[in-house]
């Protein structure tokens, strides 16, 4: 398994399908308490068009917590090193929910490396329900540890439609969560996610082209707070109908191809 050491020995892990071609690169980044797993429908359905790179970052997955703390800086100064030791120089960049803010935030510290911008189920600025479930989260890991709070999650972080569907595997989709989560690591993250500025602090002068996605079931992001962040970032914004916070798992061949159409729209 392939995995990058940066300078304070925190091992990123990381896939590059078929990375030896002269295709722009694309880059996804995960939501809280995803990993690299969750991009394996988006990596097959645009291998033939783009370099596919997928990553854990710091605290998900594979990934170590390290021992210099988490910020967001962190993870800019993480996906920095990671892109050069792949030798990346140029990629668009498509991020769900706590990876559309990193991948904001390292648009705009590094804009002459980034092509495109896809930023799922964010909004300008958090809401107060937003910050809420995040901290309720928190009590919820320390007092009754991972498998409860994956229960907790899922209605907040699925629509009602993709639930009634998957009615029969709720409890592997949240076994599954247990198993590729860490509490120490998850309770880090979150407790780090609760410090990030807001995305419109973020949206002065940003040139890069940038597409915004919304769902209409998701608890967390209004159409009105995600239409503001495109309009901020001088992008486009989609909202979906029916699909929930996690937008590229509820409706992958929607999100794919409304993906695919603004990467390679000229």
């Amino acid at each position: 398994m392939p995995y990058f050491t940066t300078k304070d020995k925190c091992h990123i892990y990381y896939e590059t399908p078929d990375f030896d071609t002269a295709k722009p690169v694309i880059v996804f980044l995960n939501g809280t308490m995803q990993n690299t797993l969750h991009w394996k429908t988006q990596a097959f359905s645009f291998k033939d068009r783009f370099r596919v790179m997928m990553y854990d970052a710091r605290a998900q997955g594979k990934s170590d917590l390290g021992e210099l703390g988490l910020s967001l800086e962190r993870h800019i100064s993480d996906l920095t090193a990671l892109l050069e030791h792949v030798g990346v120089e140029r990629a668009h960049l498509v991020g769900l929910s706590h990876g559309a803010r990193v991948a904001l935030a390292y648009a705009v510290r590094s804009p002459e490396r980034v092509d495109r911008v896809v930023l799922c189920s964010v909004n300008a600025v958090s809401t107060r329900r937003a910050r809420l479930t995040i901290s309720s989260w928190l009590k919820i890991l320390e007092t009754s540890g991972l498998e409860t709070l994956a229960w907790a999650i899922l209605p907040v972080v699925f629509g009602e439609s993709y639930l009634r569907h998957k009615q029969r595997i709720l409890d592997g989709i949240v076994n599954a969560m247990v198993s590729r989560n860490n509490k120490q690591a998850l309770m880090a993250h979150l407790e780090a996610l609760m410090a990030y500025p807001p995305l419109s602090q973020m949206a002065k002068d940003f040139r890069i082209p940038c597409l915004v996605l919304s769902g209409s079931d998701d608890p967390l992001v209004s159409e009105e707070g995600a239409g503001k962040l495109a309009a901020l970032l001088g992008g486009r914004h989609k909202h979906l109908t029916g699909i929930g916070h996690s937008i590229p798992f509820e409706s992958p061949e929607l999100f794919n191809k409304t993906v695919m159409e603004f990467l390679c729209k000229k």
